[in-house]
């Protein structure tokens, strides 16, 4: 069964149609899966030189094959971001299918295990149409006759580019009909004229003749028409109007006499206005190139940088001596995408590698996410990646080693949790502070971390905090404030109410997460739940009853009370941490905010309203408690398709993934 579903995706990369094979699957960490990501990878570096892509790769039923075309008036950038952002997008649409298809305004991607010719369903025609009606025959009276010109033209241009574009204007009213073809430039000029052919005449005797604008799409050619400009002029071939009656042989009024040297006014008159209309079309494209080149790099740019980055990539035969063969003798621990080992190199540095488990649910896209996104940051509150390994199905990141492992084996402990006064958690508080505010607001790049907790924050030798795990963050436009999805990652308990409810998240989620910390770390008590005799309390509403009650001793751990450090700093830590998880995303503080408050104790701070609760006593600490479904339409008439925005939670020591883009 072929199902096509319409759907509206967060890219503005002018999405349209997808289609799943859904009779062919593959499974997590098959030959097949690993043949489809090199596949994609490499399909965006096989450009043809005008925006046709090709690749192959693998044997027998595992062979993946795959294609990808621009349409012929778009520039060479906007053609590589539409390619890349549909490789994102379809594997998110069609997660685990052989075969799949995906349309845009501006390209479409296709990749198959089975013969792309035939009765391939993937091939099949999809029908595309302005919803406003005219007269049933006015397809064949109007759009008709340009598009069957346009199909010679395209059919005539040659074996890199078979495109044409351009517009007539017809009828008693003088309307203008813009109309575009386009076949694979590796069809014959006759398969390319036939396919057109076929296509046309297929719409010309369908329900939809009467629409004032309609397209077919398909992978081997395509045509679109619109009665308004919906293609790139400056590429365009322009149909002439019927010819004009012939002038009479007696001077026209706008005739310019001959100059004196032989050459025409009206010739020179004529070059100088081509010279300045070339100027004036060439300068702002030059600028813009100039400007897209600094602002963007591809995703094909980045990975090939990775992999020329030959002192971050490690051979998988030293790590593994490195962690003795990743002996559990040198297991550190596990999160949610796999086991994290101490190696020792053999110039005899310490190393920490997170090995990704096989079926972590982490793949290619998020291992390269990490990747990326870790190499290109440093700040002294961050986990520093020093490389990476590729090797088969393995997929290994290499970190600097810290002996104290991660914060939740002390605060959470009833014997370590005494190591750490006020002092010691008050610099690692601050740490964090400074190293959230360096991803929101100081690097180069504006990154919301998604999943910050206290197994995500590593300590040093001197118990100097730096925050890892990078696999589910998110990379904002310098425009961006906020995004969002449909399918929720992160830990239960740290998640901010509008993300875990509707999937928005915004830089302000981490805040809400930093506050969950910071209470945390004043009361030693885990967020979701703990036990206060026969009661069971979550953190917040705790926090919150005791602050409302000015019982804020009540809330503070122990082994605070009678150590070193003012109780008044910490009474003004847990005013910051209640700022910090309020339940509207406008009250929290920015991350710059709450590095101000805890760096400057004499600011008056504002009184917190009531944080969102996410567990209310007697409540089974397992169970999710939001469940909602999201209703996406798209542009073109079709029914909408109810889609289900799953909430989905994990232990506060494991992470579920998404793959994201960027």
């Amino acid at each position: 069964m072929y199902i096509i579903t319409a759907v509206t995706l967060a890219q503005p990369f002018g999405y349209r149609y997808h289609i799943c094979d859904y009779t062919t699957n593959y499974t997590r960490n098959s030959t097949y899966e690993s043949n489809l990501n090199t596949t994609l990878t490499a399909l965006p570096i096989t450009n043809s030189g005008l925006g046709y892509f090709n690749c192959s790769n693998g044997q027998g039923s595992d062979r993946v094959k795959s294609f990808a075309l621009c349409r012929g008036d778009i520039n060479q950038d906007v053609c590589l971001n539409c390619l890349n952002l549909s490789i994102v997008n379809l594997l998110q649409l069609c997660p685990n299918q052989k075969g799949a298809v995906i349309y845009s305004d501006y390209c479409f991607l296709l990749y198959s295990n089975q013969d792309l010719t035939g009765n391939n369903q993937i091939l099949s025609r999809v029908y595309l149409w302005n919803v406003q009606n005219t007269s049933d025959s006015w397809f064949n009276g109007s759009p008709g006759p340009l598009l069957r010109e346009l199909r010679a033209k395209a059919a005539a241009g040659g074996p890199l580019r078979k495109f044409a574009s351009g517009n007539t204007t017809t009828g008693p009213d003088l309307a203008t009909i813009y109309g575009l073809v386009q076949c694979t430039p590796d069809l014959s000029g006759l398969g390319c004229g036939e396919c057109l052919d076929e296509a046309i005449n297929k719409f010309s005797t369908s329900e939809y003749n009467g629409q004032i604008g309609g397209r077919i799409v398909q992978p081997t050619c395509n045509f679109r028409y619109e009665i308004y400009r919906f293609f790139n002029s400056s590429n365009n071939m322009v149909i002439p109007p019927p010819p004009s009656p012939p002038l009479s042989s007696s001077p026209s009024p706008t005739n310019f006499p001959p100059s004196s040297s032989g050459i025409s006014t009206r010739t020179i008159v004529i070059i100088i206005i081509i010279i300045v209309s070339v100027i004036v079309i060439l300068t702002p494209i030059f600028i813009f190139i100039s400007l897209k080149k600094r602002k963007q790099t591809s995703s094909t740019e980045i990975i090939e940088n990775i992999c020329k980055a030959e002192s971050l990539q490690y051979k998988f035969s030293l790590v593994k001596a490195a962690t003795n063969d990743f002996s559990d003798a040198n297991k550190l621990g596990r999160g949610g995408f796999g086991a994290v080992y101490k190696g020792t190199l053999a110039d005899g540095q310490d190393i920490a590698v997170k090995r990704l488990a096989k079926d972590s649910g982490q793949g290619d896209i998020e291992f390269k996410n990490e990747v990326v996104l870790m190499a290109k940051l440093q700040h002294r509150n961050l986990v520093r990646l020093l490389g990476f390994s590729m090797e088969g199905s393995e997929r290994l990141l290499v970190y600097e080693y810290l002996p104290n492992a991660s914060l939740d084996q002390f605060i959470f402990d009833q014997t370590k949790c005494t190591i750490l006064d006020w002092e010691k958690r008050y610099k690692i508080i601050r740490g964090v502070a400074k190293g959230l505010m360096y991803l929101h607001e100081d690097s180069r790049l504006r990154i919301c971390h998604r999943d910050l907790k206290a197994s995500n924050i590593l300590l040093d030798a001197e118990l100097n905090a730096k925050i890892a795990d990078f696999g589910m963050a998110r990379l904002f436009k310098p425009e961006e404030t906020q995004g969002d999805t449909s399918r929720i990652v992160g830990t239960y308990g740290y998640m901010a109410p509008e993300y875990a409810m509707h999937g928005q998240f915004s830089v302000k989620s981490d805040v809400f997460s930093f506050g969950v910390l910071m209470l945390e770390m004043v009361t030693g008590q885990k967020n979701q739940c703990f036990h206060r005799g026969e009661s069971i309390e979550d953190l917040l509403s705790f926090a919150w009853k005791n602050w409302r009650n000015r019982t804020v001793i009540k809330i503070i751990d122990p082994t605070l009370k009678s150590g070193s450090g003012s109780l008044s700093d910490v009474i003004k830590s847990t005013h910051i941490g209640l700022l910090c998880v309020q339940e509207n995303v406008v009250d929290r503080p920015t991350m710059a905010s709450v590095v101000l408050m805890l760096n400057d104790f004499s600011l008056s701070l504002p009184v917190p309203s009531e944080p969102a609760f996410f567990l209310h006593s007697k409540t089974d600490p397992e169970m999710p408690l939001f469940h909602e479904h999201g209703s996406l339409a798209n542009s073109n008439g079709l029914a909408n398709s109810t889609i289900p925005k799953s909430s989905q939670f994990s232990a506060n020591d494991v992470s579920i993934s998404e793959i994201v883009t960027r």
